[in-house]
């Protein structure tokens, strides 16, 4: 078990500190961070939050997963580690090159 967790079904409004204000009764928390919309700046509803050990990370789970959290029911799981995945390029579709190329 890892000391990261992901926690999905937040209230749009809370910030980081509520997050970990909110963990920290559980344990001693390294960093809480609340995913936004790199364009609004928008909560996403979901976040991460870093406890001090993988025993508080999973007594925070065990505790927290399915509580209500200012009127929202969170979930609380094992953060996976993000997957690469790879370098989208808009042009470089599916699509048979020569297709657009003859087709007129």
């Amino acid at each position: 078990m890892t000391n990261k967790l992901f926690v999905a079904g937040l209230p749009y409004s809370i910030t980081d500190s509520q997050l970990e204000e909110y963990f920290s009764k559980i344990g001693n928390v390294i960093s809480a961070k609340i995913i936004t919309d790199k364009y609004t700046g928008q909560s996403k509803g979901f976040g991460f939050v870093e406890m001090d050990t993988p025993e508080m990370a999973e007594k925070a789970m065990k505790e927290l997963d399915g509580t209500n959290f200012e009127g929202r029911t969170i979930i609380v799981k094992e953060a996976k580690p993000q997957e690469n995945r790879g370098n989208f390029n808009r042009n470089n579709n599916s699509r048979n090159d020569n297709y657009s190329k003859n087709r007129w």
